[in-house]
């Protein structure tokens, strides 16, 4: 059966993150810290238009690009938030979740060979996207003594003659690191010199606890050269609408376009509905949500400290990445042996990039009663080692 096989997808790695929620999804008592998913439901009044698209009939394909009314309410967001406009007619893309975007756009834009610049730890899609769409992922190994943030010497350092793209992952996942507006300006003059396209991958971007979020599409010259990718899942709590979008230029816009109308068509109609009135009238549930994560953020940074554990202070996403090297074994081993003998799961912060060994990653997209319970379990846990 291996002949039928492409042996550019026989060689990626499933996903590290998987791995401990399919365990976990089989321990009936177990506490699960590991997937990345709000536990909100998605706001009603957006489940409200979603089932009046349907009772009124729109189950048809909208346009490749998406519905206009959607790309329209896009072009006002990003506009109102970073002070950029996109043109709704070809400058902005609906996509099946963030996800799509990524793939549209590595897809679109890399010949092989082509050397795609990926600071990890980060979100475990851009290196798999990269090799399917013939790419070399060059890794940046990112740093906590920097918090976990992209510096200009590490940029510069990792550039090449081949180097295409730049993913810029933050708000990060898994390390809840941002990057501030000087951080951003201080790549800038690298990115121009080496002649980078940037993906700037802000999904987390509305879930940040430190002043407001930036983007690099708001520094001179920067917007040109940019994929600008965001979408509904986390700021909405609409994952399972699967729904995204990408903003950047027309002539790149283009060709993703085109790789999405074959094998997509188009993103999934109701939640397209649904998705102008979260943008039109879900400032506040966004608010409210951010205000309950920043309480569950600070409970387990009060919590870690108290146990004598080191983590960084993240200011972005719903994630913490503390650090287990003091007890001696590898971030593999921490999980499993916390799963098996405490019934929680976390995910190994090597399921994010081998710079991840050392650290675990704990989601706090969890009500505060069952983190309370968790870390209760963890406390009990290193206090055994």
């Amino acid at each position: 059966m291996r002949n039928f096989l492409s042996s550019k997808v026989t060689a990626l790695k499933p996903s590290g993150i998987r791995k401990f929620f399919d365990i976990v999804s089989e321990m009936p008592d177990a506490i699960s810290l590991g997937v990345g998913e709000p536990d909100f439901d998605t706001p009603w009044h957006v489940r409200e238009e979603g089932i009046y698209s349907l009772e009124k009939g729109r189950t048809f394909y909208t346009s490749n690009s998406g519905l206009m009314e959607l790309r329209q309410e896009i072009s006002s967001y990003v506009n109102r938030n970073f002070g950029q406009k996109y043109d709704p007619a070809d400058e902005v893309l609906i996509t099946v979740g963030g996800s799509e975007a990524i793939d549209l756009a590595l897809r679109a834009v890399l010949e092989p060979g082509d050397e795609v610049l990926i600071p990890q730890p980060s979100y475990v899609s851009y290196e798999p996207c990269t090799l399917l769409a013939d790419g070399k992922p060059v890794i940046i190994d990112l740093k906590e003594e920097n918090e976990f943030r992209l510096t200009a010497e590490e940029l510069e350092a990792a550039c090449t003659p081949k180097s295409k793209v730049l993913v810029l992952p933050f708000p990060n996942n898994p390390t809840g690191a941002i990057m501030e507006m000087k951080d951003l300006e201080a790549i800038a003059p690298i990115i121009e010199k080496h002649d980078l396209l940037v993906l700037t991958d802000e999904i987390y971007s509305a879930l940040t606890y430190k002043g407001e979020a930036c983007s690099i599409i708001q520094l001179p010259g920067m917007r040109e050269r940019t994929i600008y990718i965001n979408g509904f899942s986390k700021a909405y709590a609409m994952t399972g609408w699967r729904l995204g979008y990408a903003c950047g230029p027309s002539e790149i816009m283009n060709e993703m376009r085109k790789i999405h109308q074959y094998a997509i068509m188009c993103a999934p109609t109701t939640s397209q509905y649904a998705a102008v009135d979260a943008l039109r009238n879900g400032d506040e549930d966004v608010k409210l949500m951010r205000e309950q994560y920043n309480e569950r953020r600070r409970f387990l940074m009060d919590a870690f400290r108290k146990m004598n554990m080191s983590c960084f202070t993240p200011y972005g996403a719903f994630y913490v990445f503390p650090s287990v090297k003091k007890y001696g074994m590898s971030s593999e081993e921490f999980a499993t042996r916390f799963l098996q003998e405490q019934q929680v799961a976390v995910v190994p912060g090597t399921a994010f990039g081998d710079s991840g060994e050392g650290y675990i990653r704990i989601s706090y997209a969890y009500a505060l009663e069952n983190l309370k319970e968790a870390i209760g379990r963890m406390e009990t846990f290193v206090s055994g080692l």
